[in-house]
């Protein structure tokens, strides 16, 4: 293992405030040659948080200092660890336009980016899927079930790979399989058919996956995002994975590196 292509920094509200020093340090110690950090984008203008805190995504008052400092660490650490400036971008339904002006702002300052589904939207209202078991449950109480929850999720993940997002649009997708993320609470929530038919979107658009160990440490999920199945159906498509911890403290760097050794075993 080599690389860690999503790590969140100090500037996410929902994260810690572990500094980039020692995130990097960390990954240095561990021997990984590449990391990207992947703080959450700025939400589109418009679109309002659904979770109760509003701390989703960093605020747009923060970018440029995000970046600057990438930067600043970039030429501190050449020697020793190849450091990407990233963004983990929300695909939201009804915010494309929005969202490829931020990229065509943004995207020239980038060396690598996520395209990530967070929120649903069902019958007018948007929901954080992965922000809390009662939250989750709420949005399956409003689609009639879990399997047109799934169904919804990944018909947004399909949405998010034919959307026109322009030049700058991240050629990565992360975590596909999120919405397992409290799947212990739904014995035998289906996902492969929803999954495969995915996969053909991602490999006929030349897209990545980030193979997300952040599932792993979760009590209602325990397995990454997506599991050995799913990941290695896409490797014989000869679909990149590109392992992400997803870390939001220092401390869940190398998550689910277990599992994610497994599978290449």
């Amino acid at each position: 293992m080599t690389r860690d292509g999503h790590i969140h920094t100090p500037f996410c509200p929902h994260g810690s405030k572990d500094s980039f020093k020692q995130y990097i340090e960390h990954c240095i110690s561990e021997g990984l040659q590449t990391i990207t950090f992947a703080e959450h984008a700025p939400l589109p203008p418009g679109f309002v948080d659904p979770v109760p805190e509003k701390d989703s995504a960093m605020p747009y008052v923060k970018l440029s200092s995000y970046i600057e400092n990438i930067e600043k660490l970039k030429k501190e650490y050449h020697h020793e660890i190849e450091i990407f400036t990233g963004l983990e971008v929300d695909f939201i339904e009804g915010f494309e336009h929005e969202t490829k002006a931020f990229l065509e702002e943004t995207g020239p300052l980038l060396d690598d980016s996520i395209l990530s589904v967070h929120f649903l939207l069902y019958e007018g209202d948007y929901t954080c899927l992965d922000y809390s078991p009662e939250s989750f449950e709420q949005l399956v109480r409003k689609t009639g079930s879990i399997e047109n929850t799934v169904d919804l999720y990944f018909q947004t993940l399909h949405q998010s790979i034919r959307s026109d997002l322009g030049r700058h649009k991240p050629k990565r997708l992360g975590h596909i399989t999120l919405i397992k993320k409290f799947q212990q609470r739904y014995i035998g929530m289906e996902i492969e058919k929803n999954a495969l038919s995915l996969l053909d979107e991602v490999q006929k658009n030349g897209m990545e996956l980030d193979y997300n160990g952040a599932g792993t440490a979760k009590p209602l999920c325990r397995e990454p995002y997506p599991p050995p199945a799913i990941a290695l159906e896409a490797k014989k498509r000869g679909i990149p994975l590109i392992y992400g911890s997803d870390a939001h403290q220092e401390k869940e760097l190398m998550q689910g590196i277990e599992a994610l050794a497994a599978f290449e075993d």
